[in-house]
């Protein structure tokens, strides 16, 4: 059966392409603790297995999407699926914490295709707002990974032990791959003629961030999922080490968090074609601040509660759920005859701002719980304040949009 565009079964499709780089996180997130204990380290080494598969996972979205310009989607996608099911195999066997750091940056590097080529792939068939909703509605599909994956997560470590998540991962690997060879079809309408190169593919990321709405747009996404790594890199540290949760009731605690991004990314869909990107990354970036703000007061000044920080995450994440696909949609919008090295560019950005905030939250917590929402709240002060200023620049490239539509 092939999937056909502007049909559930194909966003499906998309929604779970994109959610495998955070399922490979999510799922194992319960066990961080106890992976400290199985190789005797502290928690700022077994943070690096979260911290570094984030800087793989930004450096592979840097190829994956050129290459596909180039070549295509499909062969491209199934090449990082095969790496990714390779890296996962050598995860669940791994002898030392240092072989499991390098086994998840490989992990990584497969991780990163699926989520470039499925935005890539929304930008070859919808543009603006149609592309803001269909993104939302990944999304929504992508959101239930973090909400039911450490849950899942907790049961498997309780059950069969941190390595049973990494087999989890690889069978995983293995269904999207089948999906992908039996069903997707390819959709990329003109591939670039040009000869791959990596000057040439240099080239065309300064033509990128020359523009100036595309460099908003990226700040944006790179600043609100910055927020949002900085909860999943050190959340199972300060609910389970500082708050006293059981790897299970964090698995829990972590899906209740995810509930706000569902909720928002069923709401942001809705309201995209209506609203536009703009208004629904300033209710975004309002959510993310007050979510941040919120969290830190909670955690400093109220009582020694797990509600203290999972209560204002909901928050934030409801806040993420209305930035990241506008963001995202507006940064590919006008590249349409680059979509792949947009999206690339983007998911780099993103992701190594984002490892570099998890390496500090790292070192930060060493049993403290005050640098998790500190790093929240001044990146979601941040996300709001940066999109004040770029609101002129990111209005006057919609206004261009429009006028050369009609």
């Amino acid at each position: 059966m092939r999937l056909r565009p502007d049909t559930f079964l194909f966003t499906l499709a998309l929604g779970l392409l994109t959610g495998i780089g955070p399922l490979a996180t999510d799922m194992y997130l319960p066990s961080l603790p106890d992976i400290g204990r199985t190789f005797g380290t502290d928690p700022a080494a077994v943070q690096l297995t979260l911290s570094l598969y984030l800087l793989g996972f930004s450096a592979g979205q840097i190829f994956y999407g050129p290459v596909s310009d180039k070549y295509g989607r499909k062969p491209v996608l199934l090449a990082g699926l095969g790496l990714f099911i390779g890296a996962s195999a050598f995860c669940a066997s791994a002898p030392s914490i240092e072989m499991l750091i390098l086994a998840r940056v490989v992990q990584a590097l497969g991780a990163s295709g699926p989520i470039v080529l499925a935005r890539a792939i929304v930008r070859d068939l919808y543009e603006g707002p149609r592309a803001g909703r269909e993104l939302s509605r990944m999304a929504t599909i992508m959101g239930l990974v973090p909400a039911i994956a450490p849950t899942f997560g907790g049961l498997l470590h309780e059950f069969a032990g941190w390595r049973a998540n990494f087999v989890a991962t690889l069978l995983i690997g293995l269904t999207a791959a089948a999906m992908v060879s039996l069903a997707l079809p390819e959709t990329i309408r003109a591939r670039n003629p040009d000869p791959l190169s990596l000057p040439g593919v240099l080239r065309g990321f300064r033509v990128l961030l020359a523009h100036r709405a595309y460099v908003a747009y990226m700040g944006l996404a790179m600043l609100t999922f910055g927020g949002l790594f900085a909860f999943i890199s050190g959340s199972s540290f300060v609910l389970q080490d500082h708050y006293g949760l059981s790897e299970l009731v964090f698995g829990l605690a972590f899906g209740t968090c995810v509930t706000g991004f569902i909720s928002g990314a069923i709401i942001a869909a809705r309201l995209a074609p209506r609203l536009g990107l703009d208004r629904l990354i300033t209710i975004g970036v309002t959510c993310l601040a007050v979510g941040g703000l919120v969290m830190l007061a909670a955690v400093l000044f109220g009582p020694k509660h797990p509600a203290s920080v999972v209560l204002p995450m909901m928050a934030y994440m409801f806040g993420v759920a209305f930035v990241m696909p506008q963001a995202m949609a507006g940064a590919l919008t006008p590249f349409p005859d680059r979509a792949g090295a947009a999206a690339s560019l983007v998911g780099f950005m993103q992701m190594t701002f984002a490892a570099l905030v998890g390496i500090a939250v790292g070192h930060l917590l060493q049993g403290r719980a005050w640098p998790l929402p500190a790093a929240i709240a001044i990146l979601g002060c941040g996300s709001f304040l940066f999109a004040r200023v770029t609101r002129k620049t990111r209005r006057e490239e919609a206004a261009r949009r429009a006028a050369h539509r009609r």
